[in-house]
């Protein structure tokens, strides 16, 4: 059994990124350069909290945060391991963003609108804040190798999104760029509708008025269980195809 033993790491005390999702961004940093192999496992927690000069509580954090990313898994009575290419990770709640790099196809993206807006009424349900509250709204094209795939419209907490920028937004997913602020998306409720498109969603996807398009709309929650996004994917009914997978019970 391969144990991984003093591994160095660098922290910064003194900014804001707490010391738990430091030690996290580390470990993760670790096992993507390969200083932390496949299949090979961490000394036990209060090893690794003498080690870094960090209490066990803060180590137990970082390790559970990447549990839940699919990096690390936990074996009782043998300890903290490396996902290896054998070990299924659990799954993550993954945006198109994900799903298009996981997928081997390149994303890119365009904003078209990141400002703060007046929640409507539909939007203040959906998110359980009070009327009148400010949220931050995305309006985003998305592209895949080249070609124009959804309009993406999110209306987010002002505590979720943070101090996001329209820079950040243009080069990574959503999903992620909230875990690196500490908004760990958790479970989602998704509906998926066909509508005919209509003259800006048209112009948006290069389609004809009235063509068919999906809209695949989703409330997402944190682990706090808070709901901290609602949003709003557009999709060419020509160019999305949706995939089931029934089982007979």
């Amino acid at each position: 059994m391969e144990r991984v033993a003093d591994l160095a790491i660098t922290l910064t005390r003194d900014r804001g990124t707490p010391l738990y999702d430091q030690v996290a961004r580390e470990l993760e940093r670790a096992i993507t350069d390969g200083r932390l192999k496949k299949g090979s496992f961490l000394e036990n927690e209060i090893l690794l909290a003498d080690q870094w000069g960090l209490s066990r509580l803060t180590v137990r954090r970082a390790i559970q945060e990447l549990v839940a990313n699919g990096l690390l898994v936990r074996r009782r009575g043998v300890g903290t391991q490396v996902v290896s290419d054998q070990m299924a990770p659990p799954q993550r709640l993954g945006s198109l963003f994900d799903d298009l790099t996981d997928s081997g196809r390149f994303p890119t993206t365009t904003v078209l609108a990141h400002e703060r807006v007046v929640a409507d009424t539909d939007v203040v349900e959906l998110l359980g804040i009070p009327r009148g509250s400010q949220v931050v709204y995305l309006e985003r094209c998305r592209y895949a190798d080249g070609r124009r795939l959804a309009i993406m419209r999110s209306w987010i907490t002002i505590e979720a999104a943070g101090e996001l920028t329209t820079n950040a937004l243009a080069a990574a997913g959503l999903y992620q760029l909230l875990r690196d602020r500490g908004t760990w998306p958790h479970s989602s409720r998704r509906s998926i509708a066909a509508r005919s498109a209509s003259p800006v969603d048209a112009a948006l996807l290069g389609i004809a008025v009235g063509a068919p398009i999906l809209v695949a709309g989703a409330t997402m929650h944190d682990r706090s269980g808070r709901t901290v996004e609602v949003s709003e994917h557009v999709y060419s009914g020509a160019d999305y195809t949706m995939h089931l997978s029934v089982i007979e019970g």
